[in-house]
């Protein structure tokens, strides 16, 4: 859709929901709260940031999702150090006018931002809504880790992101307190739960747990830049067993190409994959022996679906499975070898749940929208 047009659906004028994501995972995340505007009538604009800009079109067709209302970073990925350059001032130079901001982004409508996450693409977003007048909704709120380092640079993206929205939505009573604790409390809607566990049921199919292979996966930013712990993620797939799918994200596989190529992990028995669409890869989750990640929406994921999971950093901002099939490794050698000698000790029970706090998020955009002033 052309920039500045009305989303399907919408009046002419008034107020609505503005939805501006950029990566992969707010897309999978917040596309339950699309389905249930759409089901309720409720109109929203959709942009795209374009920080996996090569890669949403696609999830968006899988997630069953419609174009997006703008696409503001192009249909490339930012996924290296210069490209995620690039991509940022880019993303920055649209906030030096707010008038052009609020007509090119926001299509020159008033109503409220829902943002997801922890992303640049999350504080771009939230920085954008201020600047255009909007307040911000921020979803999946008061996750924290209690260092700026780990992970960076997304806890401090949180920090900022809560502070400047109007409505902090809280996956959880940990989080809520979390918000408390910053003083926030007066901002904080918590909710049944993470949307991201609707995302999960809708995309799961039929799996015996354990029948898979070993499913890995690292990409963060602490990880990759780290020699120590980049080479010790290698060697652990390599006594993680004969049966190993190292699946690469973009940024990881630019620093593999530096270090002898997928070829020197594919010569230790280890199988390497490009990401693969969502159902298939957490359908890969529920069928996993075991899991070794580094990715927060993952732990999420195998917590739910209980698959002994092995989370390759020293500290985590979420508490899902944690202490049940979770092992936060803290990069310990004993630590580790000591889940590699009975990982099945680590396994529970799969609990998806039936919750539904994509209808309860809609619940407050509904209300803020319905507390607006005419022109707002």
């Amino acid at each position: 859709m052309e920039r500045g047009t009305t989303p399907p659906g919408a009046p002419a004028d008034g107020p609505l929901v503005h939805v501006v994501w950029g990566t992969k995972a707010e897309a999978i995340k917040v596309a339950p709260v699309l389905r249930e505007m759409e089901r309720r009538g409720l109109p929203y604009r959709l942009v795209e940031t374009g920080q996996h800009g090569a890669y949403l079109p696609g999830l968006r067709r899988r997630l069953g999702v419609r174009e997006p209302d703008v696409r503001l970073g192009g249909d490339r990925d930012a996924d290296s150090l210069p490209a995620a350059v690039r991509w940022a001032l880019r993303m920055a130079g649209l906030l030096v006018s707010g008038r052009g901001l609020r007509n090119r982004v926001f299509g020159d409508r008033g109503g409220v931002c829902l943002v997801h996450g922890d992303t640049p693409s999350t504080l771009l977003a939230t920085l954008m809504a201020r600047r255009a007048g909007l307040p911000v909704v921020h979803l999946e709120s008061g996750l924290r880790s209690g260092s700026f380092g780990h992970p960076f640079p997304e806890e401090a993206i949180r920090v900022l992101v809560m502070r400047r929205a109007a409505v902090c939505l809280a996956p959880d009573a940990r989080s809520a307190a979390n918000l408390a604790a910053m003083g926030l409390s007066e901002r904080t809607v918590e909710t049944s739960g993470n949307t991201g566990l609707e995302a999960l049921r809708d995309a799961l199919g039929d799996v015996e747990p354990g029948s898979g292979p070993v499913v890995a996966t690292m990409h963060r930013v602490e990880n990759l830049h780290r020699a120590d712990r980049f080479d010790g993620f290698l060697d652990l797939l390599g006594r993680a067993g004969p049966d190993v799918t190292f699946a690469v994200h973009p940024p990881t596989d630019g620093v593999l190409a530096r270090r002898g190529g997928r070829a020197a992990v594919e010569a230790t028995g280890v199988v390497t994959t490009d990401l693969v669409p969502y159902d298939e890869f957490v359908t890969m989750l529920a069928a996993a022996p075991f899991v070794i990640t580094d990715g927060g929406s993952i732990q999420e994921e195998c917590a739910r679906l209980g698959v002994p999971t092995l989370l390759w950093r020293d500290r985590t901002e979420r508490h899902d499975g944690v202490g049940e099939n979770v092992l936060v490794s803290r990069y310990d050698p004993v630590e580790v070898d000591a889940f590699l000698a009975d990982p099945q000790k680590w396994r529970r029970p799969v609990r998806t749940g039936d919750e539904q706090p994509a209808a309860e998020v809609v619940d407050v955009l509904v209300r803020m929208l319905d507390e607006m002033p005419e022109g707002s």
